[in-house]
């Protein structure tokens, strides 16, 4: 049986602090970091966790990467302190059955209408589905359902995500295999911060 949406468990609260990194350009590095100002909220159809601020959970050099492939030499990475609070956690069986539960509701209300459901797609990638058309309207329809039945609403969304090629032949784990975090509730961001290199002669604790 499918967990419905409007339940949820003694444990779909995260309780710890987390450390996130959100790659940008060095405009936006400067103005949230030396003008105050927040990370604004990405809105597309194909969010990978749907609408909200996205971190790499630990992922420093992943987000590095990522912004160095877009921006070039402007590319660069904020990290922030984030209390994932209420979470809809996609790595726990309890929040996937959450999205089990609305993906029926979605698919019987478009078989009615004779109208498909959108499609995740590859994108640039020959492997990944880097467009995530369906899973983002899976999860933006659960925030929905959640509003709508009075229910409580999810502070933020967490998923791993293999991504990649495999790390050596017959490797069952691809290069870019990583977690994301998708923050709907802003005020899960404690503080933003500007990552730094390891002092040389001291261990990394």
């Amino acid at each position: 049986m499918v967990k419905d949406a409007l339940k949820s468990s003694l444990y779909d609260t995260l309780p710890n602090l987390t450390i996130g990194f959100h790659g940008c350009n060095k405009k936006t590095y400067e103005a949230v970091l030396h003008g105050n100002e927040n990370l604004k909220k990405s809105e597309n159809d194909y969010d990978w966790l749907g609408h909200g601020i996205y971190f790499w959970e630990n992922g420093y050099e992943r987000a590095k990467e990522w912004a160095v492939n877009k921006y070039g030499t402007d590319g660069m990475v904020i990290g922030a302190v984030i209390s994932l609070g209420y979470c809809l956690n996609l790595t726990d069986i309890g929040s996937t059955s959450v999205i089990e539960a609305t993906y029926s509701v979605l698919k019987a209300a478009y078989d009615a209408i004779g109208v498909p459901l959108p499609a995740n797609r590859h994108g640039r990638s020959e492997i990944d589905y880097l467009l995530r058309n369906l899973d983002c309207m899976v999860i933006q329809a659960t925030h929905d359902r959640n509003r709508q039945r009075g229910a409580q609403e999810y502070d933020s969304v967490r998923g791993v995500f293999t991504e990649g090629e495999p790390c050596y032949p017959g490797s069952g784990i691809p290069k870019k295999t990583h977690i994301q975090i998708c923050v709907v509730n802003p005020n899960c961001i404690k503080g933003y911060f500007a990552p730094k290199e390891p002092l040389e002669g001291f261990n990394i604790p």
